[in-house]
């Protein structure tokens, strides 16, 4: 028997597991075949995770016997990628650190060699409360439950409110968190109030960014093939809305689990449904000693709740009576013998029965024969809120108004329009609490509260029966549009990234708030002062869809004579950015930049004209209208001029160098953006994240783009990796997306095909994380494009003709000349030469201002070749002619070398070697860099054969 100190310890990371010294790596608990290298590769970079390791250092541990370039590591840097499914931004597992070397950056697990493989510890679950540290009498459900979802994939814990629903739900999650590696997910939606928003809510508890009108699509996406539990919480509010939609992911995710807590159950296909029945009480039978009543997990529960108020507490013979006689009265549920616990530091155990008797029998009578059991638990906090003195009952009436975690100041807002001063509602929030009526909520920030919904939904019946329901929802809604409002000011406005982000934790609220406002019964001046707070505060939390709705429906609401001029310029411009990104490039986005900027312009406000010119360049890059973008700039340049602003100056810089770009005068492009491979501006009053672009990384885009395009195809690539991280870095999941977009060209125009494909299937996976039709749209037509690099041209054309499609219903001009050319080339590689020619001229047409466009050169050499398999050389000669031509004026090499070479092979056929020579040569030789990327190779492969 060999040596426990001779057996191998394994090293957990996701689904995997590795065992150095025996060379094994599992997947899952079943072996995954790893080449040599690439295992050497993934122990050394595991045995130092989390530092940036040297290539250098890395070649010589692996290669220690021979010579290697980077080449062969990159090689086995893939290789061990795609084993690993490291495709995703969810799944990175190896990271290359641009300049220094490769990182493993996932946390890791390690077992003693004596711990039996089946039992490795688990990574801790991620998004979900932690459960009670002592739940009586529930043992049984839980081992029930569990068990019950290992055979049923949907199962619903379903009783009145107040049983202790939720206490069991989270009891289950944490027991089965190691079955599902970690994947456990908890969506309460006791706060919600719209049911529209369900796909959101649960979208946003995995993380996920919403930027649609409809998420499921892209939720769906996400969660196929996932082995993973979403516990529901609190659904009977909108199980209307949620059961189609449960029925629906349970059917379609096929390794996805949920449990659901409601008071009803779902009733739908494939539900199973536990009921959760109150907690056994002691029987009413004389001779039951302190021993016989304390068996039973509702006098415990009640015994308990007493001794953590009072810790010297012990239960007496004469009292334990009693004590069987309330948990009986209270029907064991658990909410209800809680509450009547935390009146005993008050009023005694016999007092507490002696008033449960005196404000119940009634009720309890009525119970016994027919009344939910959801009356009784209003019934009980009736009670208990019959008990509290005038200012707590004033204040915790008021407080129903809020909607999940809400701070002191709010609640002593809202307490002062019900008439009470500031001490004395400090002192009732206090006791409120210590009774248990009120929650704490943690925050990372300072301490929030929140009522348990049973207790709000009681609280605020009792807040229309006393009138006071008008009067608290417009203090409720004037103190949100005052917070928000104040946020905005001590940013200057337009703050940096992340200002609105610690208060995130306000948005239910504010969802309320502006409900309310625009309610029948509501306010709506106050609903357009808060609509105009709240633009920015949705925009950065990416709340694009939100924000779309409450900025028209405030512009509706108010009319064009009732609204202020910066009123009006905040809610259009919010108009203008939802829009774009959430419905497409309509004029409606244009009208709504331009009004605003008038507005702007009217106030003199130079910064709000900044940053909405920002935007109108945007959206005309996106139609396609690049010398728009271009004037765009120039307007940019000289507002920044006025406000002498470093960084204001270098944002309009790369405006101009991205305009400068796209029409195709690629000197000035990296020119003019070059200089974000240094910079970064740090100015107080242009905030990037209100529009969704990082105007950096589309600066880095444009340079490493015009790199490539002017000659420097080893820059180029540098660059690109470098955007990615960059934006990367910033967590922005729109700039990652154009940061992924356009550097894929990059690595498809240097013929480097793994990387490229590595960047369009993470780009189609973060598309579909965060929502983003569009992009998602990009990502296909340039998975067509790679298709047809690598030979398949059935599959190339069909993923093209599904990205058009979506690309022009969008308007998203920008790229649908790009895919155009791709699909000619297609079509001409299966012989379908009119249609490929109709394609390409149709492409040609669309590109306004003179054809100035950088893409033009490429569209024109593409033509040319159709023409050349058409047999019209002369034809064909005349557009390779153009395409050589423009490129040269455009100072794009990386065109004109192609166009040389297709031009070079048409007259190595007409018998013009010679002149084909002459054409080539002196472009292959200006190329000091990137000798080896596909198209230099082409070209040196056919100035031999012209020898």
């Amino acid at each position: 028997m060999p040596d426990t100190n001779d057996q191998d310890s394994a090293i957990s990371f996701g689904p995997f597991r590795l065992f150095a010294k025996s060379r094994l790596l599992e997947k899952d608990g079943a072996p995954l075949h790893l080449g040599g290298r690439a295992l050497d590769i993934l122990i050394f970079l595991a045995e130092r995770a989390g530092e940036v390791v040297d290539k250098r250092e890395l070649i010589k541990r692996v290669w220690s016997d021979v010579n290697v370039d980077e080449g062969s590591l990159r090689f086995h840097i893939t290789t061990l990628r795609k084993a690993l499914g490291d495709a995703g931004e969810s799944s990175r597992y190896v990271v290359n650190v641009p300049g220094r070397g490769y990182c493993f950056v996932v946390p890791l697990l390690r077992s003693a060699p004596s711990e039996n493989r089946a039992s490795l510890p688990v990574a801790s679950p991620h998004a979900l409360p932690s459960p009670l540290a002592r739940m009586i009498g529930r043992d049984d459900a839980v081992e029930k439950i569990s068990a019950g979802l290992g055979l049923h994939r949907f199962v619903t814990i379903v009783g009145p409110g107040g049983i202790g629903k939720t206490s069991v739900a989270l009891a289950v999650a944490h027991r089965e968190v190691e079955a599902f590696g970690g994947q456990v997910c908890f969506v309460d939606f006791g706060s919600l109030t719209d049911a529209r928003l369900v796909p959101g809510t649960i979208a946003a508890a995995l993380g996920l960014t919403v930027n649609s009108d409809d998420p499921m699509p892209g939720l769906l996406t996400f969660l196929r093939n996932r082995r993973t539990l979403l516990v529901f919480d609190s659904c009977e509010h909108i199980i209307d809305e949620l059961a189609p939609l449960a029925e629906r992911i349970v059917h379609e995710a096929t390794e996805l689990h949920i449990l659901a807590t409601s008071r009803e159950s779902f009733r739908t296909e494939g539900e199973r449904v536990h009921r959760l029945f109150p907690l056994d009480c002691p029987p009413e039978r004389d001779g039951l000693g302190i021993a016989d009543i304390l068996a039973y997990p509702a006098s415990q529960l009640f015994v308990e709740r007493i001794a953590e108020s009072l810790s010297e507490f012990e239960l007496s013979e004469e009292d334990a009576p009693l004590v069987a006689e309330i948990c009986r009265r209270l029907d064991g549920i658990a909410l209800a013998i809680e509450l009547a616990a935390g009146r005993v530091n008050a009023y005694g155990i016999a007092g507490t029965a002696s008033l449960l008797d005196s404000r119940f029998s009634l009720l309890w009578r009525g119970r016994r024969t027919a009344i939910p059991r959801h009356q009784t638990l209003s019934a009980a906090l009736a009670w208990s809120y019959d008990l509290l003195p005038a200012a707590e009952s004033a204040t915790l009436r008021g407080l129903s108004v809020f909607v999940g975690p809400f701070t002191l100041e709010a609640a002593l807002a809202v307490a002062a329009c019900q008439g009470i001063g500031e001490p004395e509602a400090v002192e009732a929030i206090s006791n409120l609490l210590s009774k248990s009526l009120i929650a704490t909520s943690p925050a990372e920030r300072r301490l929030r509260y929140r009522l348990l919904d049973t207790t709000r939904a009681f609280v605020g019946g009792k807040l229309v029966e006393n009138g006071e329901a008008t009067r608290v929802a417009r203090a409720h809604a004037e103190y949100f549009r005052d917070v928000l409002r104040d946020i905005a000011l001590k940013s200057s406005g337009l703050q940096s990234a992340g200002g609105f982000l610690p208060y995130a934790d306000h948005l239910p609220n504010v969802r309320a708030a502006l409900t309310w406002s625009f309610s029948d019964g509501g306010d709506r001046t106050i609903g357009v002062d808060l609509a105009a707070s709240a633009a920015q505060f949705f925009l950065e939390l990416t709340l694009l869809t939100e924000c779309f709705r409450w900025t028209q429906q405030a512009l509706t609401a108010s009319g064009a004579n009732t609204l202020d001029s910066r009123q009006e310029m905040t809610l259009q411009a919010a108009l203008g950015v939802s829009v774009m990104f959430t419905q497409g490039n309509t004029e409606a986005v244009r009208s709504a930049f331009t009004r605003s900027l008038q507005l702007a312009q009217e106030l003199e406000d130079l910064h709000w004209q900044l940053w909405l010119l920002r935007g109108l360049h945007i959206y005309l890059t996106r139609v396609g209208d690049f010398h728009g973008a271009l004037s765009t700039g120039a307007q940019g340049e000289s507002v920044a001029r006025k406000l002498n602003d470093p960084a204001a100056a270098l944002n309009v810089e790369w405006m101009l160098g991205v305009a400068h770009h796209l029409i195709g005068n690629q000197d000035k492009a990296v020119q003019f953006c070059q200089s974000a491979m240094v910079e970064n501006p740090g100015s107080q009053r242009l905030n990037i994240g209100h529009l969704g672009y990082d105007d950096r990384i589309v600066a880095l885009v444009a340079l490493a783009r015009g790199l490539w395009l002017t000659g420097r195809p080893d820059r180029a690539v540098e660059a690109a990796r470098y955007t990615v991280h960059e934006a990367e870095l910033l967590e922005q999941p729109l700039t990652l997306g154009i940061a992924l977009i356009w550097t894929i060209y990059v690595f498809l125009w240097v013929g480097d095909w793994a990387n490229a494909e590595t960047l369009i299937e993470r780009l189609i996976d973060h598309s579909a994380r965060h929502f983003l039709g569009p992009y998602h749209a990009v990502g296909i037509g340039q998975k067509g494009k790679l298709l047809l690099r690598r030979g398949d041209v059935d599959g190339g054309i069909e993923h093209l003709r599904r990205s058009q499609a979506t690309l022009y219903a969008t308007r998203h001009r920008i790229m649908t000349t790009v895919f155009a050319t791709a699909l000619a080339e297609g079509l001409g590689a299966q012989n379908q030469l009119d249609e490929a020619l109709r394609t390409i001229n149709e492409a040609i047409a669309e590109i306004p201002d003179h054809g100035e466009s950088f893409d033009m050169p490429e569209m024109l050499r593409v033509k040319g070749d159709i023409l050349v398999q058409s047999g019209d050389a002369a034809e064909a000669e005349h557009c390779l002619r153009k395409s050589l031509d423009l490129s040269r004026r455009q100072c794009a090499l990386g065109w004109e070398l192609r166009g040389a070479i297709s031009l070079g092979q048409l007259w190595r056929q007409t018998g013009k070697a010679g002149e084909a020579r002459d054409l080539l040569a002196p472009l292959v030789a200006r190329y000091q860099e990137g000798l080896q990327s596909r198209d230099l190779v082409a070209a040196r492969d056919l100035l031999v054969a012209l020898n």
